[in-house]
């Protein structure tokens, strides 16, 4: 229970710590508070009490002593790294729920359009799909509240209760003269990091969008699925598309690296001190049987999904195309302060790939690059500057990179990317289209092994 609420990119020696941090607390922080006593660090805290007394009582308008003091908690966390955090309780259950993938709700994946909230799809089998609500309506009013005016957060966490409670929705709908009312009971929903389909009639296409506690039962569902659909002699290969992934809980990239892997190391986490260094392994059991896999990663792609990609290129078991990934090599534990106070969201660790490489702030370089056509309205919008660009980021050794490609053409038709696995899969060379990555050289039967993150 513990990692599932308390952790995102969090291993098992973290985990350790923070319940002894959890447990005792008081001992601990007053023993070095003791010994710090006569320390710079103990001038300093009584500097941090000065100026918080003098803007309690000198600043122009009385503050809230509880916002000085997260604001004081949040720029300490701001100045360590672009991804040590504070977050307020409110922040602190949202992230719950992104990583659980899991919640009271309707079913519904939605955008904001005009300021109001457009429906991009219902998901199957939901109390949306099952009352009828279809792609492009446009909701404008939850139970008598209008939407205009509502953040498309707002209206999200509107539509977000209990299991098992009512919510009245308004619809507009092209062709239809009036509003649509519709009343919705919520039902335990659950995201769908892991969507699939049959690629040119023999190869398994599997996209995973975001690595929460549903994504690697997705993607063994999936798997399944598309391995009997197609018949296993006469399936080709997996394509895995993690482009534009932003990563998430490091134990669900650990487990979707060893469905691909029979052996080895997956990863390793390495924080200040040596003792802390944890290693983890695939078990034995290649949900694919060995056929071909090739990843696809782009700017976009980064932390737990460079972890999967990084692990798979260096054990020669999946060919890398696409562009440079973002570069995110560091462990992020999650540090619950307590009934009411948010959690830490603390830098405890940099990630290594299985060849004993870091890609902090330099990316995984994929076996064959391949740049997209990218319509020129775009142009100036498609390339992620990857970690290397922020600013307090954790340095490297050796050169870093910064900027990459992060465009994916919306029709499967334009995309070079995809056809190019296609055509390996299938035994096409396409030198038109794909080359080896700098100085690398790759193949569908042994691409090269690369600094992964």
């Amino acid at each position: 229970m513990m990692r599932k609420t308390s952790v995102i990119l969090l291993s098992a020696a973290t985990g350790a710590a923070l319940t002894l941090f959890v447990t005792q607390p008081r001992s601990v922080l007053m023993g070095s508070v003791a010994r710090a006593a006569t320390s710079d660090t103990y001038r300093q805290l009584n500097l941090f009490g000065d100026v918080f007394e003098r803007v309690r009582s000198d600043y122009v308008e009385k503050p809230d002593d509880s916002k000085l003091v997260e604001s004081a908690i949040s720029g300490m966390l701001a100045g360590l790294d672009p991804h040590s955090s504070y977050m307020d309780a409110k922040s602190f259950r949202d992230m719950q729920v992104q990583t659980r993938g899991e919640f009271g709700g309707l079913g519904i994946e939605v955008t904001m359009e005009d300021g109001l909230i457009k429906v991009v799809s219902p998901i199957d089998d939901t109390p949306a799909s099952k009352a009828g609500i279809m792609a492009n309506d446009i909701i404008t009013n939850l139970d008598d509240e209008a939407v205009q005016g509502l953040t498309l957060n707002q209206a999200v966490e509107k539509m977000r209760g209990p299991v098992n409670t009512k919510i009245r929705l308004k619809i507009i709908r092209k062709g239809q003269d009036n509003p649509i009312e519709v009343t919705l009971v919520r039902d335990n929903i659950r995201v769908r990091s892991v969507r699939a389909r049959v690629e040119q009639d023999d190869i398994a296409y599997i996209r995973i969008t975001t690595f929460n506690e549903q994504t690697t039962e997705g993607l063994k569902r999936e798997i399944g699925n598309l391995t009997n659909q197609i018949g296993a002699d006469k399936l080709k290969g997996f394509i895995i598309d993690m482009r534009n992934n932003p990563g998430g809980l490091l134990e669900e990239a650990v487990t979707v690296s060893d469905t691909f892997l029979e052996r080895g190391e997956i990863v390793s986490t390495r924080g200040r001190n040596a003792e802390e260094t944890q290693r983890r392994a695939a078990h034995v059991g290649d949900l694919t049987k060995g056929k071909p896999v090739i990843v696809l990663i782009n700017g976009g792609s980064a932390s737990a999904s460079e972890i999967v990609a990084g692990a798979l290129q260096d054990h020669k078991r999946a060919t890398l195309i696409g562009t440079r990934s973002f570069g995110k090599g560091s462990v992020q534990t999650i540090i619950p302060l307590g009934s009411g106070n948010g959690a830490l969201r603390l830098t405890t660790a940099r990630y290594y790939t299985p060849s004993g490489k870091s890609i902090q702030a330099k990316g995984i370089v994929p076996d064959i690059e391949i740049l997209q056509d990218v319509p020129d309205e775009l142009k100036s919008r498609t390339d992620t500057k990857g970690e290397a660009s922020l600013r307090g980021h954790l340095k490297n050794d050796g050169d870093e990179k910064t900027g990459s490609q992060s465009y994916v053409p919306p029709d499967a038709k334009d995309d070079k990317a995809l056809k190019t696995a296609a055509d390996l899969l299938h035994g096409i060379k396409s030198t038109a289209t794909a080359a080896p990555a700098t100085g690398d050289k790759a193949a569908i039967d042994k691409p090269a092994t690369k600094a992964a993150n």
